[in-house]
Order: C-alpha cells, then structure tokens, then sequence
C-alpha cells in the first residue's frame, strides 16, 4: 500500500491507521494536526482513522518563534 506523506510515498505492507503510521515514523507526540486527502482529523479519531492506498497525508507540528 502507498500512501503520500507530504509529498514523499511510503509503502505500508499492510493496512494501518494514522496513529499506526506515525508510531512507525516514529512520530509520537511530534505531529499536531493531520489531514488526509485535505481533511483535517481530529486527534481523538487517529487510532481509528484507516489510512488506504493512495491516500495523501499532511503532518504539521508547530513552531513557535518571534
């Protein structure tokens, strides 16, 4: 399965969720906000987010400055 990941393809041996995808990017506790195909998901629906071939997903995080 392939999924676009900002821009870059990943291939995933099976299906999984977006809380799956970022636990293997290890990306716990980095990501702040998700989109897939342009949709944001609400934190609370990332261990039950199915993620599907082709998708498209976003990860930000934020940086602050000043």
């Amino acid at each position: 399965m392939i999924i676009i990941i900002n821009g870059q393809s990943r291939e995933f041996n099976t299906a999984t969720t977006l809380s799956g995808v970022l636990s293997e990017l290890s990306l716990d506790g980095k990501v702040m906000a998700a989109a897939i195909n342009m949709e944001i998901i609400k934190q609370n629906d990332w261990k039950t987010c199915v993620l599907k071939d082709g998708d498209k997903l976003e990860l930000l995080d934020f940086v602050g400055g000043g």
